[in-house]
């Protein structure tokens, strides 16, 4: 993997809006190393989600007085909502990954290749049984249609290979990137907008 990819999935490098989801994640990975925790185990996700909410209390991290009139719409993993002209807010589960690290790592990776659409974690959110980061990101209002075509000829020009639909891996990072359909990357005045990214590390 890319060094500096490394030094930022570590913490040991900075990235925009990075510091408070490098913090959390090293607290999980703290955890998981003093525990028996295992991520082949398949209750590993609902132990580190416990761990993660009693290090969100400890912290106060709650977020409170979330607005959820102003919903624009979701998907399997997130539900979102317009702050204001500027920016949305997004409440996901993780659902897509199979631990909280993984998803906190998602977000270091799309600011650091797409820091115009960089997400902010604001804190968490609970709704009945469910945990949800909550993140800021900003708001981006398409002025076309996106053509997948030119989605694929940037990402071939950035190392990354298409690998089936709208999915790319790049080997030499040691990264996947899924899901870069129509909604998930804008078209404002010419320019593409990544703004639901879906990375995994190899």
């Amino acid at each position: 993997m890319n060094d500096e990819i490394q030094h930022i999935l570590s913490g040991k490098s900075q990235v925009k809006h990075g510091d408070f989801i490098q913090t959390i994640i090293s607290f999980l990975r703290r955890s998981e190393a003093t525990s028996d925790l295992v991520k082949e185990d398949k209750h590993f996700k609902e132990k580190e989600t416990k761990s993660l909410i009693e290090f969100i209390q400890l912290n106060n991290l709650w977020v409170e007085n979330l607005n959820l009139e102003n919903y624009i719409s979701q998907g399997a993993e997130q539900k979102v909502y317009l702050k204001d002209d500027k920016s949305v807010l997004k409440l996901n589960d993780s659902i897509y990954y199979t631990s909280w690290v993984d998803y906190l790592n998602n977000l270091l990776l799309n600011n650091y290749f797409f820091s115009d659409t960089a997400y902010q974690l604001l804190g968490f959110y609970k709704s009945d049984t469910i945990l949800y980061a909550v993140v800021e990101q900003p708001f981006v209002k398409a002025t076309e249609k996106t053509n997948l075509d030119l989605v694929k000829q940037f990402m071939l020009s950035n190392g990354f290979e298409n690998t089936r639909n709208n999915d790319y891996i790049n080997k030499n990072y040691g990264i996947i990137l899924e899901d870069l359909h129509d909604e998930n990357v804008l078209t404002q005045n010419g320019f593409l907008f990544f703004i639901d990214t879906v990375f995994y590390i190899i």
